[in-house]
């Protein structure tokens, strides 16, 4: 069964986007290998706005996202104006159950704090990996937004990257 991982850039006073949404604060860094980590993922779920910034057409990060099943929950997004993507309106445990199991790999949780929420509390987030970033944003999209239960995490994996300062960690979600 696949796993449903939240793997997301976060500034270091715990913003994943700048107050009117830009993500230019996050540096790059040659170490990071872009095309491996978009490779143990086959479906990419995400929230509305994290899609329309999504660089589809970018000839260096466009072709990261040609071979994946990209599905935007939007209550808004007309199914037939996107046909790159699979829009649902409400996940449901369901939809997630069947999800888990059609996928060959990993599903990536790629953006947005109140999905993430939203995952997290019908329990289905496996995984969550953060790159903090070295920067402090004072204001903007918060990785979590409130309000939320305690969840307990246990510490998985860890990773500097020397040139960047950005710090990879890997967390389990323990069980409630």
């Amino acid at each position: 069964m696949s796993r449903i991982r939240y793997h997301v850039a976060c500034s270091l006073d715990g913003y994943i986007a700048g107050p009117k949404g830009e993500f230019d604060w996050i540096p790059s860094d040659p170490d990071i290998d872009f095309a491996a980590l978009f490779a143990e993922f086959d479906t990419l779920l995400m929230g509305r706005k994290t899609y329309e910034i999504l660089p589809l057409d970018d000839p260096t990060f466009g072709p990261l996202y040609a071979d994946k099943e990209l599905i935007v929950v939007s209550r808004t997004l007309v199914p037939e104006e996107h046909p790159r993507v699979t829009v649902i309106s409400v996940l449901t445990p369901d939809y997630l159950e069947k999800l888990r199991r059609q996928e060959d790999k990993d599903i990536w949780l790629f953006g947005g704090g109140e999905l993430f929420r939203t995952l997290l509390d019908l329990g289905y987030v496996d995984t969550v990996e953060l790159a903090v970033v070295p920067v402090l944003l004072g204001g903007g999209i918060p990785f979590l937004p409130a309000p939320t239960p305690t969840r307990r995490l246990r510490l998985i994996g860890h990773w500097l990257y020397q040139q960047s300062g950005i710090l990879w960690l890997s967390y389990a979600i323990e069980s409630s």
